[in-house]
């Protein structure tokens, strides 16, 4: 699923919450119980053309809490200048956003996509936040708070190592105002990571502090920042001893690599000692982003090549996918030329498109694709029908279903790709609903997708694997069903765990002894393909998102 399919209690009694085929829990966050109210209103009323969470069952809970005051906005705020020319727009915007991301419902990857066109109303929650606004954010104030929210996101547990190591008490940490964290947040990783000039660092982020907060959060925000600058210089900077039991250096390296300690000890137990840290590095290193071409609209990769020149946009040929190129720079350009609103081209992973070679979609063939919306997969299933087939996108959200819809005609395949709004799980005993072949792209932890989800490594517990697994089994189960005789069903994730991939199919195996492993070496080049015949795109190695497919064929 590629992102927030919604799917009943049906399937599972567990409560979860869906998004781009990964599953978020109960998140808590000690932010104002205003601010969450503020969050969620605003999230619930707007139309957001990108993904958004749902529930399975219910939402997740955000559960608040506060110590002292919480934010500006409700400390006497709304007296001041609406305007305050002042304060850098690029650090306001960033540690409002740092905030909503720590309340779980706005992601980190969803807010960096925001352009020019959504300034307007960013400022305004700002304002809303905070008490004022500062100066419209220009590209260069834009590519910042990109850089500062990724990166203090993905570094925030290092970070918040050194910030609890200069405080001396734990307890000044932990009673810590959520914004003057984030301030502190970034204070840090500019100086630390960015390598910003120290003084203008310390100069507004101070600013900040006591335009948002009182003269006192300033006070220590200039303390702070200040100690941070001479351990830095001094090569000084507190790092913990890799040492002791596993336990004990698992926690080292969760610090020093800024990972969860479960994360960490999995890693090691999986893949070895070496190989974790290398992940660890890949994980929290820029991510870099592939751009299929639709060539389902006749809009062949060539004819991209010759777009991204003339936007002067630096691209690699994929070396995997005829249709594909990779970007590291240059999104916000792609975007505001037109050319993913006209439908000529599509941001997709390789790791994904490689996907849907292996279910190898073949013109006039009849094919379902599970947990569909908002429907990467689908569209580039049907771009390879040559208007010969069918496509029926499956998903319990009404709303991410609209988005398909509107993105299928954008793309000129929209008699290919129909949609149905329906619980998977319902369908079990639907005669009527059988293909040719079934792609179930499921729900899963989306540990092969941290470098580019910067926020989920925070979102994730050692205890929701064995509540994924299940829901795992649900689904493929149900999408079995929907299997012609002598067809194809593939399992895919975005996940390097093995609990969620090979054991899930191992498992199937057992309780479907009508289906049998069709190897992917037809599929995908040798260095994909698994001793088990599966297909694993593994980050470190492949320099893709992480993921995992399986291609089943049913007897006939």
């Amino acid at each position: 699923m590629e992102a927030g399919a919604h799917l009943s209690g049906a399937c599972s009694p567990l409560s979860i919450s869906h998004y781009r085929n990964t599953i978020s829990l109960s998140i808590h966050c000690p932010l104002s119980a205003r601010a969450a109210v503020e969050h969620n209103n605003e999230r619930n009323s707007r139309n957001n053309p990108a993904k958004t969470s749902t529930t399975r069952t219910k939402t997740g809970q955000v559960q608040t809490s506060t110590t002292g005051t919480s934010t500006g906005h409700l400390n006497g705020a709304s007296n001041r200048p609406k305007l305050n020319s002042e304060i850098s727009p690029h650090r306001a915007v960033s540690a409002v956003r740092l905030m909503r991301i720590e309340l779980g419902g706005a992601f980190a990857d969803l807010l960096n996509e925001q352009g020019k066109g959504s300034g307007d109303n960013e400022m305004g929650y700002v304002e809303r936040t905070i008490g004022f606004r500062t100066r419209k954010l220009d590209d260069r104030d834009l590519r910042l708070v990109t850089e500062i929210v990724g990166g203090t996101t993905r570094w925030r547990r290092y970070l918040d190592h050194l910030i609890v190591s200069l405080c001396h008490d734990e307890s000044t940490f932990r009673n810590m105002e959520p914004l003057l964290l984030q301030i502190l947040r970034i204070g840090f990783y500019e100086i630390v990571k960015l390598e910003m000039p120290a003084y203008a660092v310390v100069d507004e982020n101070v600013k900040l502090a006591k335009a948002a907060l009182r003269l006192g959060a300033g006070n220590m925000v200039n303390a702070l920042l200040r100690k941070l600058v001479v351990l830095k210089e001094s090569n000084s900077l507190p790092v913990p001893k890799v040492g002791g039991d596993n336990r004990q250096q698992a926690r080292a390296l969760a610090i020093i690599h800024s990972h969860p300690v479960w994360m960490v000890r999995r890693w090691i137990s999986y893949i070895g000692y070496e190989e974790a840290i290398k992940l660890m590095i890949w994980n929290n290193t820029d991510p870099c982003f592939s751009i299929r071409a639709n060539i389902g609209k006749g809009f062949t990769r060539a004819n991209l090549v010759t777009e991204l020149e003339t936007l002067k946009v630096p691209y690699e040929l994929s070396e995997h996918l005829d249709d594909f190129v990779r970007i590291r720079t240059g999104m916000q350009v792609i975007k505001q030329a037109g050319l993913l609103e006209k439908g000529l081209c599509s941001v997709q992973d390789e790791s994904a498109g490689l996907v849907v070679k292996i279910v190898d979609p073949m013109p006039g063939e009849s094919i379902i694709d599970c947990c569909a919306a908002p429907g990467g997969k689908t569209l580039f299933m049907a771009s390879c029908l040559n208007g010969q087939g069918s496509i029926c996108a499956i998903d319990i959200n009404k709303g991410r279903l609209r988005i398909l819809e509107e993105t299928a005609k954008k793309h000129e395949v929209d008699h290919i790709v129909t949609t149905l709004n329906a619980d998977l799980c319902a369908l079990v005993n639907d005669d009527d609903m059988k293909a040719d072949k079934v792609l179930l792209d499921a729900p899963c932890s989306g540990l092969g997708v941290l470098s580019k989800r910067a926020d989920l490594r925070w979102n994730r517990r050692s205890e929701d694997m064995e509540q994924l697994t299940n829901l795992q089994d649900a689904l493929l189960d149900s999408a079995s069903t929907l299997v012609k005789p002598g067809g194809v069903l593939v399992y895919s994730t975005c996940s390097i765990d093995p609990q969620e991939n090979e054991e899930r199919i191992a498992a199937f195996l057992l309780r479907h002894q009508e289906y049998r492993v069709d190897s992917v070496d037809k599929y995908v080049s040798s260095s994909f393909v698994t001793v088990g015949g599966f297909y694993s795109s593994n980050p470190v190695k492949h320099s893709l998102d992480g993921a995992f497919a399986a291609r089943l064929l049913r007897s006939s």
